[in-house]
């Protein structure tokens, strides 16, 4: 009998099959569907119906993640600081720092640990605020995600007990609306743990990195380094093991057709249900971690470049003192922003991307007519298997920079972290071949009847392996237009001589060229997976960038880390050369902080694209609507398409703007403290460094609302509204503009910020200059551009769209259109 059903698949395997064409694909997805018997070369029929390699893998790759990061914390809170004489330091911050060694001065440490407290006290009071207000938002929007998707889903467990043919003879499914609101609640929880953790190792590892410093590059490069490892492997070892429970959870409710026991559920169109209603509860998961990203990247974003801005135009403009000058009032805020914006605000943001890309991708497969793939667990966890291989690959990756190569050189910093993006992508690509190509049905069906598509195993890992390689790419264009090693950014800095208008205008024109690239790598990645394998492709693709997230995170955390270190080498006077090798380190960290913000963006662009494919799918699903297409010549989807391009615009407005108005409140209070408090500029009056961070924190947190409202809000306006046709046209224009808008400020604002440090090295007379006063202000212009509204619009394309697949048949039957019977929403 599996002769003949491999003969059949065999019938309809052809190159055509291969390259994703429409001829006789539902015919051949037909034929695979009425197999029900997993495929004798599928992981799944060598280990067992409830599989075992599988979990295992899963798990181990989970735990090791987050052993990895332990480790890797444990290096870096075991570096020595004296505290001998210190009164009312933090002990939840110092709890491990030992005496003096005798190489390095106690009474500079004392100063070193008394900055680093006072950051990590700002740091802490922040997040403590703005979690408040998440955790609030968690419970009540959990309440919504409960009432709108259990009022409309309806129950296949419930109908196969009813011995019911169809869906639409079962009852509300508030069970379904259970499962999703515990899944949104888990998703924002573990996002909040994970931006915490990158906070506290970030703020223990600003001071020893500045006093590593003291012993040459390579001590305080690896301690930067490894700080940066501890969020990269703990936010993707419990973003993988947080999602891998709540699947095995539900399962207890919703389970495969095969793995059941004594076959208690035949393959049925009810069983088949039984499997989408998994992982469309699922998806809320991707919901709470995008929900709380953005209250990161939005509210962290405004806190430092309000601080940033407020301490560059008083006290390098118009004082004409140094950069992380302990004299300035706003110095403190600034370098906490560094860590609530850059550390917790990027990690919660990358969280959000990896559960989602996850959430779109089991949402996709399970809309299959293959019995090969819906009933094989084994193949259906493979979304959550290539997180898992790039967890290996990262931590294999990431010994090269801790154990066999040594940064002596400021030369050799830069090389270091690049080298690490291109081991770890090197080391993924074949795991991603394998791991297709055991793991998934060499053929089977993606979609459901004229939407129906023959899918290769080593088609889908293509798709993966494009989108990998296109992550790559898209960090090594963002260095290119970002790094004052090369041309463009040269050529921002040599317009400072003409004044800050031809400044502003290089830096703008920079932003827009250096979009080109980039989307179309995004677009080329995208054709491959879509002909290879449809949406599901589309899905992979975005996995595939995101399976180096571990090395990713980990060379962008050391960024800010490293800026930290040079402020409070610069606050506590620990001397020029060492202020030199925190420069370097910095400079390497500015670079890498770029790549990692395009690396976000691109990722986003692919996650938002999942998304949109997941919620079609879901539409597609409902009663009624299984020929549902988006159609840009149909009314209501142009309309929407036109209000999707819009709300970038309309988002970074808000955000800049919010930047702006609490900036005016930091630089009235440091120019009211700079008039009032005597001897500051002479260094005997000392500034008031809280009340500069209380500024901040309540600005922050007030401008973060109303942005959030939008984001939120336009999904619900435009679903209930206009209806999901519409909402589809959302979401397409939403990613169309957002993510050439997001490139575009992200680079420009990165380019002005380096042609600065280009200028400060001794570039065109350097420091004190006319052409660095330009430059100063191209950077202070640039500020929100690269750290508030362009990285905040990569939650803006993704919130939206996972937003719209959690509450897809809630839109479906109760848009205002459909209810009233006033107009027709397709």
């Amino acid at each position: 009998y599996q002769r003949r059903v491999r003969d059949r698949i065999s019938a309809s395997s052809t190159m055509s099959s291969f390259l994703g064409a429409a001829v006789d694909a539902n015919a051949s997805c037909v034929a695979l569907g009425n197999n029900t018997v997993i495929h004798p070369f599928t992981v799944g029929a060598r280990v067992g119906y409830e599989g075992g390699l599988t979990y295992g893998l899963i798990i181990g790759c989970a735990v090791l993640a987050i052993l990895f990061a332990i480790w890797h914390a444990q290096h870096v809170l075991k570096i020595p600081i004296a505290t001998f004489g210190m009164d009312g330091a933090d002990t939840s911050i110092n709890s491990s720092l030992v005496s003096d060694d005798g190489e390095i001065d106690t009474s500079v440490n004392k100063k070193v640990v008394e900055i680093s407290d006072a950051i990590a006290r700002g740091a802490k009071a922040f997040l403590a605020a703005e979690y408040k207000y998440c955790a609030v938002f968690i419970v009540v929007f959990a309440v919504i995600v409960f009432l709108a998707v259990g009022s409309t889903a309806k129950d296949p467990a419930a109908a196969h007990k009813m011995a019911a043919a169809a869906m639409g003879e079962s009852k509300p499914a508030w069970i379904i609306g259970l499962l999703s609101a515990v899944a949104f609640t888990t998703g924002g929880t573990t996002s909040i743990v994970s931006g915490y953790i990158g906070m506290m190792i970030a703020v223990q590892a600003n001071s020893r990195t500045a006093l590593q410093a003291q012993r040459g590059y390579a001590p305080a490069f690896k301690t930067a380094f490894r700080a940066g490892a501890v969020l990269g492997f703990a936010l993707c070892g419990l973003a993988l093991i947080m999602l891998f429970i709540l699947i095995v959870l539900f399962k207890l409710r919703y389970n495969f057709p095969a793995f059941l026991k004594n076959e208690k559920y035949p393959q049925t169109a009810v069983s088949d249900a039984m499997v989408r209603a998994l992982f469309e509860a699922i998806a809320a998961y991707g919901l709470g971690g995008s929900s709380i990203a953005l209250f990161g990247r939005v509210g962290g974003g405004i806190y430092t470049k309000a601080a940033d801005v407020g301490a560059d135009l008083v006290g390098k403009v118009e004082q004409g003192i140094p950069e992380d000058d302990p004299r300035n009032p706003a110095v403190i805020a600034d370098n906490v922003g560094d860590n609530v914006g850059d550390v917790a605000g990027m990690g919660a943001d990358l969280f959000g991307s990896f559960a989602e890309a996850s959430c779109a991708a089991l949402v996709v497969s399970a809309d299959s007519q293959s019995g090969v793939l819906v009933n094989n667990v084994n193949a259906m966890l493979v979304p959550l298997l290539i997180s898992a291989s790039g967890i290996v690959s990262c931590a294999l990756t990431s010994f090269v920079a801790s154990h066999l190569t040594s940064v002596t050189s400021q030369g050799a910093i830069e090389p270091a972290l690049k080298r690490q993006l291109v081991l770890s992508t090197v080391l993924e690509t074949p795991l991603l071949i394998l791991l297709c190509y055991f793991w998934l049905p060499p053929q089977f069906c993606i979609g459901s009847g004229a939407h129906a598509q023959v899918v290769h195993n080593l088609g889908a890992s293509a798709c993966a392996v494009s989108g990998l390689w296109a992550g790559l790419l898209i960090g090594f264009v963002t260095e290119y237009y970002t790094s004052h090693s090369y041309r463009p950014v040269r050529e921002v800095a040599a317009s400072c001589k003409t004044g800050a208008a031809t400044n502003i205008i290089y830096g703008l024109a920079l932003g827009y060229n250096s979009a080109i690239i980039p989307v179309l790598a995004i677009a080329a990645a995208i054709f491959i997976s879509f002909k290879l394998a449809g949406l599901y492709g589309v899905a992979l693709a975005a996995l595939g960038i995101l399976s180096t997230l571990s090395i990713g995170l980990t060379i962008d955390v050391y960024g800010p880390i490293s800026d930290n270190a040079g402020g409070i080498a610069e606050m506590a006077g620990l001397g020029d050369q060492v202020r030199e090798r925190t420069d370097a380190l910095d400079a390497a960290g500015n670079t890498t902080a770029a790549i990692g913000k395009g690396f976000a963006i691109g990722s986003a662009a692919f996650v938002s694209l999942a998304l949109f494919g997941a919620y079609v799918t879901r539409i597609r699903a409902s009663p009624g609507q299984a020929a549902f297409s988006v159609d840009i010549l149909q009314p209501f989807q142009f309309c929407g398409l036109l209000i999707g391009a819009m709300l970038p615009y309309a988002f970074s407005a808000l955000t800049m703007k919010s930047v702006g108005k609490a900036a005016l409140a930091m630089v009235e209070e440091v120019r009211r403290q700079f008039l009032e408090i005597p001897g500051i500029m002479e260094g005997t009056g000392q500034p008031d460094y809280e009340r500069c961070v209380a500024i901040s924190t309540v600005s922050s947190l007030r401008e973060m609302i109303l942005p959030g409202v939008l984001v939120m809000g336009s999904p619900i306006v435009v679903g209930f509204i206009m209806g999901p046709a519409a909402l589809a046209g959302m979401l397409a224009g939403g990613l169309v503009s957002g993510v050439q808008m997001a490139i575009s400020a992200s680079n420009t604002g990165g380019a002005w910020d380096n042609a600065k440090k280009y200028i400060e090295a001794g570039a065109y007379g350097g420091k004190g200059t006319s052409v660095h006063a330009a430059a100063v202000v191209g950077d202070t212009v640039g500020d929100p551009l690269k750290d508030t509204s362009g990285p905040s619009l990569n939650i803006l394309m993704k919130l939206c769209a996972v937003e719209s697949l959690v509450f897809a048949s809630f839109f479906e039957r109760y848009n205002l259109g459909k209810v009233t019977g006033w107009y027709d929403t397709n």
